[in-house]
């Protein structure tokens, strides 16, 4: 599954580096073999994956048996950032990074698929430059996922380009949650990822949080734990 059309107008690919393929993957959870699912989790700028894994944490505080029945995999950002310019800007000026960054998360889907995991038992997550990655790489790559969480982030590109996101996503549960005045993620964003979501047949849950700032609250982590439940069915 490609990330990125070679013949896409906004790239050089003459030009392009591959900053994230050494980089590691942790892990936490069942082994993918015994496991009722997959979850890949993303992290934000300036962060780790290490860090993304409290969202671990925070499921296992609402329901403490519910992580242990997932393979979790969180890919670790050369310099601690997926790509250098913010993602509302046009695509090109990205365009060194963003073929290495989603190649991460193919890499873990292909790995889970290669292993038995049937596409709709895989989650695709993450928060802030971890949540766009998610969604656009899902978009991009559509099919019947077992969820898409988006936690203060949005599809990618200083406009939207429909052009981009073609397929359906087959009902897959798409979460997008964010605060009204985020200083990274503009709510028009959201609103314009959530209705390409729904244009693309996927069952879409928006929530503007007031006053949220860019954070996660305890309402997205309940809306988490019920897609890991619905994995489990």
């Amino acid at each position: 599954m490609a990330f990125f059309d070679p013949n896409d107008e906004y790239l050089n690919f003459d030009a392009i580096t591959n900053p994230h393929e050494d980089q590691p993957i942790l892990e936490k959870g069942a082994k993918i073999e015994e496991a009722d699912g997959v979850v890949i989790l993303i992290h934000g700028r300036g962060a780790t994956a290490e860090s993304i894994f409290a969202l671990y944490n925070k499921i296992g505080k609402l329901d403490p048996d519910l992580p242990g029945r997932f393979s979790w995999f969180a890919p670790q950002a050369r310099s601690n950032f997926w790509y250098p310019y913010s993602f509302v800007t046009p695509i090109e000026k990205n365009r060194t990074w963003l073929p290495s960054a989603p190649s991460k998360i193919d890499e873990l889907v292909q790995r889970s698929l290669d292993a038995g995991v049937p596409g709709e038992k895989i989650m695709l997550g993450g928060f802030s430059q971890g949540a766009i990655l998610s969604s656009e790489y899902a978009a991009r790559n559509a099919r019947r996922y077992g969820g898409v969480l988006a936690l203060s982030g949005g599809l990618m590109g200083e406009t939207l380009d429909r052009k981009r996101y073609q397929g359906s996503m087959k009902g897959t549960p798409v979460f997008l949650g964010c605060s009204d005045h985020d200083p990274f993620i503009p709510e028009k964003r959201v609103h314009e990822s959530a209705e390409v979501f729904r244009e693309m047949e996927a069952d879409v849950t928006k929530i503007i949080y007031p006053g949220l700032g860019h954070n996660v609250n305890d309402d997205e982590m309940r809306y988490f734990r019920r897609m890991l439940k619905g994995l489990m069915h």
